[in-house]
């Protein structure tokens, strides 16, 4: 067999697995080599699916699991995550009773709140905890000043970006994101106010779960987590692990829910992103078509599905990746040129941005 048939086999090994995991089939009649079941453990160990697919694996015949010492791996690797995400459900319990505690509603973005919706919740590989904090920039700087906050900052200085600012690491190694925007959004401003303003508004409708923690409505991540994987896709890459929790969103989503998300696509400067994740939910997860937000679009799609499996979860695999700075910039700066088939004024002001800093730094160096 050659090495593009091999590539092909594999990957739709990996979706199957994807597929058992996540409870879209109850097909075990799986069939891998050893070989096989070693590529299939790097490749969810480079798209951050190495729980969701364990979940899979515990599922098939013993004679059609991994080698025992993979296995035994493996094994340790999915507890490893299944403690985490105990971890930081625990944290993000304590961070909305404390944010509570001063009078401020929250609600907790991405991860955690997307981990509670899989077959297995504690199996989502975990990151870091996102936590939306009402009350706009300025205010929720000043409120991270008092207690107790104060006292968490302890010596070190608040440095907020455009949607959010990074609590100091706790002792328990646990990263954590206080927004005062609901989103990174878009980089083209005119498309980024209208998603912005919309997202704030949805952000009324959060609502407690029994981890301890509040999560904003299904519509609302609908929007927020496609404008984060077009903002991620156009500036390194994305992995399956988006892929998955999108396939997860919209499996709970009503149809009013992506009816209404799908009437803003254009207005939000979503729509051919969207098209293209459609297209790949179909072939990874074969979804149902009642779920898509709009025409799947093949001629993205590919494209998506490409840079995903070459560069792994966020890019970071990718060979460009790995190559000397200069070398690394230039491969990068080719591949937006490359993506503005996607949103040309998308990625039009993703560079004006870039520019607007380097003639800041250098400003600054002069």
């Amino acid at each position: 067999m050659n090495t593009s048939n091999k590539t092909e086999q594999h990957q739709e090994q990996f979706f199957q697995l994807l597929r058992l995991s996540m409870g879209v089939t109850e097909q075990k009649d799986f069939v891998a080599t050893d070989e096989d079941w070693q590529w299939l453990h790097e490749e969810t160990d480079r798209q951050s699916l190495i729980g969701v697919i364990y979940g899979a694996m515990i599922q098939l015949p013993a004679n059609q699991q991994p080698p025992v010492d993979l296995l035994i791996k493996w094994i340790y690797q999915a507890d490893v995550i299944n403690g985490k995400n105990e971890l930081l459900n625990q944290e993000s319990a304590r961070l909305t009773k404390l944010f509570g505690d001063a009078g401020r509603r929250t609600a907790i973005l991405k991860g955690q709140a997307n981990a509670r919706l899989y077959p297995d919740k504690f199996l989502r590989q975990p990151g870091d905890i996102d936590i939306w904090v009402e009350g706009g920039r300025e205010n929720v700087l000043s409120l991270l000043k008092t207690e107790p906050f104060a006292s968490m900052m302890g010596d070190k200085e608040l440095k907020p970006e455009y949607h959010h600012v990074h609590l100091p690491t706790s002792d328990k190694r646990v990263i954590v994101e206080v927004h005062f925007l609901p989103s990174s959004g878009n980089f083209n401003p005119f498309t980024n106010r209208r998603l912005q303003r919309c997202l704030n508004m949805e952000l009324i409708n959060t609502e407690s779960v029994e981890e301890g923690f509040n999560v904003p409505s299904v519509r609302f991540a609908l929007a927020m987590q496609l404008s984060h994987i077009q903002h991620h896709f156009f500036r390194g890459g994305i992995g399956l692990r988006q892929v998955c929790d999108y396939y997860m969103l919209l499996k709970n989503s009503t149809e009013k829910d992506r009816w209404m998300v799908a009437d803003y696509l254009t207005a939000f400067g979503l729509r051919q992103i969207a098209g293209a994740l459609m297209w790949v939910l179909g072939e990874v997860f074969q979804m149902d078509r009642a779920l898509i937000l709009c025409k799947p679009d093949s001629y993205y799609g590919e494209c998506m599905l490409r840079e995903i499996m070459e560069g792994g979860n966020f890019g970071h695999h990718a060979q460009r990746q790995h190559q000397r700075m200069w070398r690394r910039l230039f491969a990068g700066k080719l591949r937006q040129l490359r993506l503005m088939r996607f949103n040309f004024w998308e990625v039009f002001w993703m560079e004006m941005q870039f520019c607007k800093v380097v003639f800041q730094t250098l400003l600054k160096c002069s």
